[in-house]
């Protein structure tokens, strides 16, 4: 694939991943571009190792992936495994699994489910606050893939990671402002209760303000849940007059 086509396919990425509603998302859409734009590629999945040193594969072309991370735990080997450690390589590759030096227990393994070569990315190169876990982007071969497989890998495991870093930066941005909302909301009803029971009780803002509190601990309910139960049917309810 020459520059010109390769430019456009990634401007196109870059805009879809930008719109992913989830880390998920993100992924498949990784693992679907690696497919797309790698040559000699067979198998493309993303691995993600947890704190004990697993490996899980959320995302995967085929049934296969699934049993490579697994030989990959078993073994605690594997280029996977490599490049998704933190302290790893951030990469990992081999052109002759069946007879590869560093994995001599995975590559075999590998080699007798018909792969050959294989090439692993790590695609959250630095988790930091994005997430408690590290992946990697891993392209598997019946053959050899194509010269331009790193490179590309590359690209895709750096979109993969700015993605999720927007992704999350929008989720945590959105949870701020429905729980800005949530206590305008909450502090707004709590007003409308307290102007109830001054207009009725002839109390203070201070003393309908306690009597909220104390109803609402006596009665095992968020104060806001009183407040805006009392703000909704004041005609049909009562409360206890302050202690």
């Amino acid at each position: 694939m020459n520059g010109e086509p390769l430019t456009s396919e990634f401007a196109v990425l870059t805009r879809t991943l930008l719109t992913a509603s989830s880390v998920g998302e993100v992924l498949d859409h990784v693992a679907a571009a690696a497919e797309r734009l790698i040559r000699g590629v067979d198998v493309v999945s993303v691995s993600v190792r947890d704190r004990a040193n697993q490996l899980h594969t959320p995302v995967g072309s085929s049934p296969l992936s699934a049993e490579l991370d697994r030989l990959q735990n078993q073994f605690q080997e594997g280029p996977c495994f490599d490049a998704a450690l933190p302290e790893g390589p951030a990469t990992g590759s081999s052109d002759n699994l069946a007879k590869d030096e560093k994995w001599p227990k995975f590559g075999p393994a590998a080699a007798d489910l018909g792969f050959t070569s294989v090439l692993s990315t790590a695609l959250l190169p630095d988790p930091g606050d994005l997430v408690s876990t590290r992946g990697a982007l891993n392209l598997f071969s019946h053959g050899q893939l194509g010269e331009e497989a790193g490179g590309i890998a590359l690209l895709l495991a750096t979109h993969g990671a700015l993605a999720i870093a927007h992704t999350q930066a929008v989720s945590r941005q959105e949870l701020q402002q429905a729980q800005m909302r949530q206590a305008i909301e909450s502090r707004d009803v709590i007003g409308q209760a307290k102007g109830i029971l001054m207009a009725r009780r002839g109390m203070s803002a201070d003393e309908a303000f306690a009597v909220l509190r104390r109803t609402s601990q006596d009665l095992n309910v968020k104060l806001a849940d009183l407040a805006r139960t009392l703000a909704a049917r004041h005609g049909e309810l009562d409360l206890p007059d302050q202690p």
